[in-house]
């Protein structure tokens, strides 16, 4: 335990104050431990997983933060029913990914060059280029704070949709431990459906192609947006897509000439990258040392001791431009840690 740790470190921003008492926990007895010392001492919690979808404000965190580092891959592969894979917390989501393609579990190849660490992926329901966890995932072991029990949430009962899940909504209860994902086995991708993606791959929408193809073609894509952690370019010192993609009630909602993607249940996405650049706001608009990303307008980044209250002002800035032009109202993808927009 240590006291009065600057928390802009463990983020990809790079932004953030201290918290009052830290703790990296390597094992999942350890883990369930610090959340249950902490919530019977009535102390406020922060899990803090990889730092990579979160804006820590200012003033820091008063209380205690828990920093995840738990590993470890359990596996269970047959050739009929493909790889039933259990995955700790704290293992590295690319890492893993890497090592599903080298195995060849197929299934996460096009969610390469995602940061942050497995735990993370069904809380907020990570997805790119086509594809979501929930597709995979089996199931979800947790610490439930509310009944001092470890429970076991099967993917039917996870609550998935776009960005979110029913951990994210209910993010005092739930302290992820270990996921589940269920792989097929082969070398070939889950079918490419994001059409930017197929014309690099250079394959037809809807068709599979080998999966180390599908990482380089999407790591590639990334980079290009700056959304592969490099720490000599600010424009990855971000929280990833700071405005998820809106979700409007019927087409006609939809702004002329923006993209549209029709919803299940009858509603429509749009692009908010679209909207943004259409508002008026260009890559590399600033606010003090806060910017909007050279290489992509969805991200907003710490061009350098960048404080949270820049890039929240940067934040405010390009929702209201695009409420006022479209009367569309963006939503922070990044969970905000005493701060707000």
């Amino acid at each position: 335990m240590n006291n009065h740790v600057s928390l802009a470190d463990y983020t990809t921003l790079r932004i953030g104050g201290s918290a009052d008492k830290f703790v990296e926990v390597t094992t999942e007895a350890d883990l369930i431990a610090a959340v249950r010392d902490a919530d019977a001492a009535g102390e406020p919690v922060l899990l803090l997983s990889g730092g990579s979808n979160v804006v820590i404000g200012d003033d820091g965190f008063r209380g205690t933060v828990v920093k995840v580092a738990t590993t470890g891959i359990g596996i269970d592969a047959d050739m009929c029913s493909g790889a039933m894979v259990r995955v700790a917390a704290g293992e590295d989501w690319d890492g893993f990914v890497q090592r599903a393609i080298a195995e060849q579990w197929s299934g996460l190849e096009s969610m390469s060059g995602i940061p942050g660490l497995a735990g993370s992926t069904p809380v907020q329901n990570v997805g790119a280029y086509g594809h979501e966890v929930a597709e995979t995932i089996a199931s979800v072991r947790v610490w439930d704070r509310s009944d001092n029990v470890v429970r076991t949430v099967f993917a039917a009962d996870c609550g998935f949709s776009y960005r979110t899940s029913r951990f994210k909504e209910d993010p005092s209860r739930y302290v992820v431990l270990e996921v589940t994902f269920q792989l097929k086995l082969g070398d070939l991708s889950a079918p490419v459906g994001y059409a930017e993606l197929a014309r690099v791959l250079d394959v037809e929408p809807g068709s599979r192609a080998p999966m180390t193809e599908v990482r380089e073609a999407v790591l590639g894509l990334r980079r290009s947006k700056g959304m592969v952690l490099d720490p000599a370019d600010h424009d990855t010192w971000s929280a990833g897509s700071f405005f998820t993609n809106p979700i409007l009630d019927s087409p006609a909602e939809v702004p002329a000439g923006a993209p549209q993607w029709p919803q299940p249940d009858g509603r429509v996405k749009t692009s908010a990258a679209w909207l943004i650049e259409h508002a008026g706001v260009s890559k590399g608009f600033t606010i003090g040392n806060a910017g909007v990303s050279t290489k992509h307008t969805l991200a907003l980044t710490n061009r350098g001791n960048a404080t949270a209250k820049e890039l929240l002002t940067l934040a405010t800035h390009v929702r209201t431009q695009v409420q006022q032009s479209f009367g569309i109202t963006l939503v922070n993808e990044p969970v905000l840690v005493n701060c707000s927009l």
